[in-house]
């Protein structure tokens, strides 16, 4: 059930979080620019008007989430920040100092589950809209975009065959136990030993050593699926998938198609980008619409199945539009979209540095922005949470891109509201620099 709003109080004992903080400061200014009604209308079909308990505030639960990705905690730790910062909690909504926990760090993964991928849109539109609403983003810098894909990496481990098989076997002797299924051996304590040798062999460059590791965790694997297939009178939902998932990795070989990479997060996919630092990661591809000039994500989204890139773009202008409100007149990419094959009304321009030579100055200073992706996709990565995605799902994938969008423009609208300040620090100190210099120069004349 939704919380409904009370009307204001008044307490006579506690001070007011607006009497005792800096009303200039950029957290407190931005919480004045950003509407805070808009999400209340946009979510409250995921709420019932009458059942349940009241829930916790959307404003509470949306700054919690902006919080988290601007300055790059997890769950826990941005409730914790809460507790101890009153302009955090000023921008959450609350009027007086909270003392206790407001809200518990799980309520953010269940408010994540509720509002899904297409609530979370919502919150990076209302921040576009913020910054359109100060003047920091033009309706015309919205028509001129740059497009990029990258990899956005699960959080999990390297993947082995070895790792698979221990893995899938523990999990598989787990499931058995929890429903009575007595095994003939679990193998628990020389499969643990057979993983060890094999990274201790691999790693010595012994590798025939460490192959004959690997094939003796997948025949421990063998013998639990086979044992489990002959003893199970009833194999319930859970169970058979985790069979399935068994079938798969014990088949798969080096160049198999759709490999399974990881137990808990089988729709994680191997995908390479040419980087010379690092040949594969593993994650989902992920694309990034940004404007030409100032450097604002319009839009980001995953796509599932490792799609060449040409054929995401399509979608990525698609989303930028409706976020937007805006129509796109042109489109800078590289050379991984040739063969787009876009057929709408934005122009798409190919960005070939070997015909640089060739275009006019004012068109060669256009294709060189193309080039200023990059750095965003790196803020995107190192300070705003998407190098490790620990949502779970196609869904969390979608989710942390579209939350870490929304860290990246929300330290942009911060530091926006931070140059006054800096400003009037500037000319304080000038003042008081000329001042004792004046000083100086009366004493030297005394």
């Amino acid at each position: 059930m939704l919380a409904k709003k009370h009307p204001e109080t008044l307490d006579m004992f506690r001070s007011r979080l607006d009497q005792v903080i800096n009303l200039n400061h950029p957290l407190v200014k931005l919480a004045g620019q950003i509407d805070w009604s808009f999400f209340d209308k946009a979510y409250a079909e995921h709420y019932s008007d009458d059942q349940g308990r009241p829930s916790k505030t959307i404003r509470l639960m949306v700054g919690l989430h902006y919080l988290k990705h601007a300055f790059d905690e997890s769950d826990e730790s941005v409730v914790d920040r809460l507790l101890e910062n009153p302009y955090w909690q000023y921008f959450c909504g609350f009027e007086y100092f909270q003392k206790s926990f407001p809200v518990h760090f799980t309520m953010m993964n269940k408010f994540r589950g509720r509002i899904g991928p297409a609530g979370v849109e919502k919150m990076l539109q209302a921040l576009n809209q913020s910054a359109v609403k100060t003047g920091i983003l033009k309706p015309r810098d919205m028509r001129r975009v740059v497009v990029d894909t990258t990899v956005q990496e699960k959080a999990i481990t390297y993947p082995t065959d070895a790792k698979l098989y221990h893995k899938m076997r523990e999990v598989l002797v787990c499931d058995a136990k929890e429903r009575g299924i007595k095994l003939r051996q679990s193998y628990k304590r020389i499969g643990k030993k057979a993983l060890f040798r094999q990274g201790r062999y691999a790693h010595a460059k012994q590798y025939k050593r460490a192959r004959r590791e690997t094939r003796k965790l997948k025949t421990y694997l063998g013998r639990v699926v086979r044992d489990i297939r002959r003893k199970a009178f009833d194999f319930d939902e859970r169970l058979q998938s985790h069979l399935i998932l068994a079938d798969r990795i014990f088949t798969q070989a080096k160049h198999s198609k759709n490999k399974i990479y990881s137990i808990h997060a089988s729709e994680v996919e191997c995908i390479s980008k040419g980087k010379a630092h690092r040949r594969y990661e593993f994650g989902v591809k992920t694309g990034v619409t940004s404007t030409h000039r100032k450097n604002w994500i319009l839009g980001i989204r995953t796509f599932p199945g490792n799609p060449y890139d040409g054929h995401t773009l399509n979608d990525s202008l698609e989303q930028a539009e409706r976020l937007t409100g805006e129509k796109i007149d042109d489109a800078f990419v590289d050379l991984g979209y040739r063969g787009h094959g876009h057929e709408g009304h934005t122009q798409v321009h190919l960005v070939d540095g070997r015909k640089m030579k060739r275009l006019t100055r004012h068109v060669r200073g256009l294709h060189k922005r193309r080039a200023a992706i990059e750095p965003i996709i790196g803020h995107l990565k190192n300070d705003n949470g998407m190098s490790k995605n620990w949502l779970k799902g196609e869904d969390g994938d979608m989710i942390n891109a579209l939350l870490s969008a929304c860290g990246y423009n929300m330290r942009k609208l911060l530091r926006f509201f931070f140059v006054p300040i800096l400003r009037w620090l500037k000319n304080l100190l000038f003042s008081k620099f000329f001042a004792y210099e004046q000083n100086c120069m009366a004493l030297t004349t005394f």
